[in-house]
């Protein structure tokens, strides 16, 4: 079925790249091609495949899909986010530098300091909340600008578009990338606002159903995409057919997997700046939420994820919880918590951690899809165990 930007986004994810005629049995849902190779007519003569690594029946659906309800022209996917990082990090050449904003998920901030050092390319971390901060670290090196938004776990803003803006009056060959895992597509578009690449730990928001790790980077620029082709095949950092099957599967309910996400997220939020044992809540949109504004502006809602400074025993709380599991990870149908000092962001230096706040008693949560009443409940009654 042909799609176009008119149609709608749920109308997008189940019918991009899924047309039944392209595969000879017409099957309605896409088969799982798991072979590694084809068979060829003649010497170099093949028919779109060679080798698993190389392409994927499977693989090119799902990019498809992406690149759909993405509104952009092309998605090229990886073995896992951090995979997808590593592969737009490889666009850039020895002694580039990149300027990145300074909250962003552990995984990012250490691949860039302890992984993309060695490789000879040096990277500043910015509060990108102030655009003027962004500007000032550039440099004549700058190759790339790396935002993450909101960011994890402390729900920072950048202003894309005036970030892009910015660039494009005195640097327009600086590539902006914006890593939109918090919020999917379906909330912000980052592509709209003047980004370059959009980028995504598949493992989160867009698959939705924690049994899979996969990444994606997402370009209108056909430049681009050409390079991320080329890294893609000649790193090897591809996912398995099946995972990518997992991945088109889940995007048809992306869609409305959000809109709950959103219903119980703000509802907890609610709930938690309410509380007498929470000292703060951050959710994008609450209005004590410093960038309130801008999020009404750049997104169309926010997901399940919140962060809050308890008034309590950080431990205690997050045992004490029955519904919500303590594990790391994020966007799936689950409810989880966790403490990311030492988890999800201990590789982050100490320093660093208390400089933006990320301290012990910061608690970021993933609000699942369970009924609203059982996960306000499990949470009130962990908070008064922590006391």
């Amino acid at each position: 079925m042909p799609t176009n930007t008119q149609e709608g986004f749920a109308t997008k994810a189940i019918h991009a790249g899924q047309d039944p005629f392209q595969w000879k049995h017409c099957s309605v849902i896409p088969p799982l091609v798991m072979s590694t190779t084809f068979r060829q007519d003649g010497p170099a003569q093949h028919r779109g495949f060679e080798y698993g690594r190389s392409g994927n029946p499977t693989r090119n659906v799902l990019e498809a899909c992406l690149a759909s309800i993405e509104d952009a022209k092309h998605a090229v996917v990886f073995s896992s986010g951090l995979g997808a990082t590593t592969a737009i990090t490889s666009l850039l050449q020895v002694g580039d530098h990149i300027v990145c904003g300074d909250d962003v998920y552990g995984g990012t901030n250490r691949f860039f300091q302890k992984c993309a050092s060695r490789q000879g390319i040096k990277v500043t971390f910015v509060d990108a909340t102030n655009v003027k901060s962004v500007e000032q670290a550039l440099l004549p090196s700058t190759k790339m600008v790396w935002l993450e938004t909101p960011t994890n776990p402390l729900l920072k803003l950048a202003d894309i578009e005036s970030v892009s803006k910015m660039l494009k009056d005195k640097r327009p060959e600086i590539l902006l990338t914006v890593d939109n895992t918090f919020l999917t597509c379906y909330f912000q578009r980052p592509l709209e606002y003047g980004a370059d690449i959009v980028v995504y730990s598949l493992t989160k928001y867009m698959n939705g159903h924690s049994d899979i790790i996969m990444g994606a980077a997402i370009t209108k620029r056909a430049d681009i995409e050409e390079k991320l082709r080329f890294i893609q095949n000649a790193m090897g950092i591809v996912p398995s057919p099946f995972d990518c099957a997992q991945v088109n599967r889940s995007l048809k309910t992306l869609e409305l997997r959000m809109q709950q996400h959103q219903k119980n997220g703000l509802a907890v939020a609610k709930f938690l700046e309410k509380h007498q044992h929470v000292e703060k809540v951050i959710h994008p949109l609450l209005p004590s939420h410093p960038q309130h504004q801008l999020a009404l502006k750049q997104t169309s809602g926010h997901s399940g994820m919140i962060s809050f400074y308890l008034r309590g025993d950080p431990t205690k709380f997050l045992k004490a919880l029955k519904l919500f599991t303590l594990a790391e990870s994020l966007g799936g149908y689950e409810s989880l918590a966790e403490l990311p000092s030492v988890m999800t962001h201990a590789s982050v230096p100490e320093a660093e951690r208390e400089k933006l706040g990320i301290t012990d008693q910061l608690i970021r949560l993933s609000v699942g899809l369970e009924s609203e009443k059982d996960i306000l409940a499990d949470l009130d009654q962990a908070l008064k165990a922590a006391q």
